[in-house]
């Protein structure tokens, strides 16, 4: 317990006093996340809203292998992206592996089905709902996802901010592929897996300190927008007030 509570106590005198080296983890996380997110959600969109509203022969397989995916060990992406990334590899010509991109490359590996599966089904469910009406007013099936992914843009920043959470939480992939260098590749969850390993205990603590209010602040985001998206579907019931309410009693005395 003594151990526990200096830990505790080091771990915020250096988050409060903006330590350097826990600032440069923290931001080089931030950064490889946000762009791994940026890629995977770009792309997974427009794949996404295309099978939600497409229909073809073998559309039962490929989204079982999506939906498989969506379990997929982060160590296997790292591994598939350590074998094209090697000197070996068909991308070892990139000069990628133990880098920054690298990790961004993984992360975006890793959070593409993520994205994909969530859009997929959004746009699926808007498409057998109100699809019809854009059919029958001559939109095809590519504009047609196109126009109910953006009628469908509250819903999907939940979405983003999902796969962003995937991202940031994430260490197998990142470690292999990164190598977890000190002041290059080192990130948040390595970091912590590392100083855990030496002793530094304190460190350790920190960083997961600011990893849980990242996620803590995502899942109030999420929140946030689903209330938005429920006031802007639903805007009757705030709508009403103690005033309506008297003169709907009024209008009922004889």
């Amino acid at each position: 317990m003594n151990t526990f509570s200096s830990s505790a106590v080091t771990a915020f005198s250096l988050i409060t006093s903006l330590d350097p080296m826990l600032a440069s983890i923290v931001v080089r996380s931030l950064a490889v996340s946000v762009c791994a997110s940026l890629i995977a959600c770009s792309a997974g969109l427009l794949l996404g809203a295309w099978l939600g509203v497409v229909r073809f022969r073998g559309r039962a397989v490929v989204l079982a292998l999506l939906n498989t995916a969506l379990a997929l060990p982060s160590v296997v992406v790292g591994l598939v992206v350590y074998l094209l990334l090697s000197r070996s590899g068909p991308l070892g010509f990139l000069d990628w592996l133990f880098s920054f991109k690298a990790m961004v490359l993984a992360q975006a590996v890793l959070v593409l089905p993520v994205v994909t599966a969530l859009v997929r089904q959004t746009i699926e469910d808007a498409d057998c709902s109100h699809g019809e009406q854009f059919q029958s007013l001559g939109a095809r099936r590519f504009m047609r996802s196109l126009i109910l992914l953006w009628d469908e843009r509250y819903a999907l920043l939940t979405v983003l901010l999902a796969a962003f959470g995937r991202a940031i939480s994430e260490v197998g992939a990142v470690m292999m592929v990164g190598g977890n260098i000190d002041g290059f590749t080192r990130v948040m969850t390595t970091s912590i897996a590392l100083e855990t390993s030496k002793g530094d205990l304190p460190l350790a603590l920190a960083l997961a300190i600011l990893l849980l209010g990242v996620v803590l602040l995502l899942n109030s985001l999420i929140a946030l927008v689903r209330r938005w998206r429920e006031q802007l579907d639903d805007p009757l019931p705030d709508v009403a007030s103690p005033q309506a309410s008297g003169l709907a009693a009024q209008g009922a005395q004889p």
